[in-house]
């Protein structure tokens, strides 16, 4: 129980640092804000993208956010690792920039089966 508690916090907290703690800090730099123009995305859908992910980021960290909130928040990020991945593919072909979305989603897809692993097994 208690490895299984450790790989879904590395892995839990990894996600945090990526999607939470980075997007809120990088977000509005010139970088970020080219970033988004160069995938051929709008300004707005960069900032929504960063709330979101803050939110989502909060909800998997705050053990006492409701199941059903945090079974969301692990299909955001899953729909977001994927179309990032789609969406650098599509512009710049399938480099590291495409590829490293789909490492974040391998952490991602860990941190939620060590999510249900540690949680599923608390309440029997």
């Amino acid at each position: 129980m208690k490895k299984n508690k450790i790989i879904f916090w590395a892995t839990t907290i990894l996600i945090f640092l990526f999607e939470g703690v980075m997007p809120a800090l990088t977000s509005q730099t010139e970088m970020a804000k080219e970033g988004i123009r160069h995938l051929g995305y709008p300004g707005y859908f960069g900032v929504a993208l960063t709330v979101f992910k803050i939110l989502g980021a909060l909800i998997l960290i705050i053990p006492a956010a409701p199941k059903r909130v945090k079974e969301w928040a692990y299909a955001g990020f899953g729909f977001d690792f994927i179309f990032a991945s789609i969406s650098h593919a599509a512009v710049d072909g399938f480099g590291m920039e495409a590829i490293f979305p789909l490492i974040v989603f391998a952490v991602l897809i860990i941190s939620y089966v060590y999510y249900h692993k540690v949680y599923d097994s608390e309440s029997l």
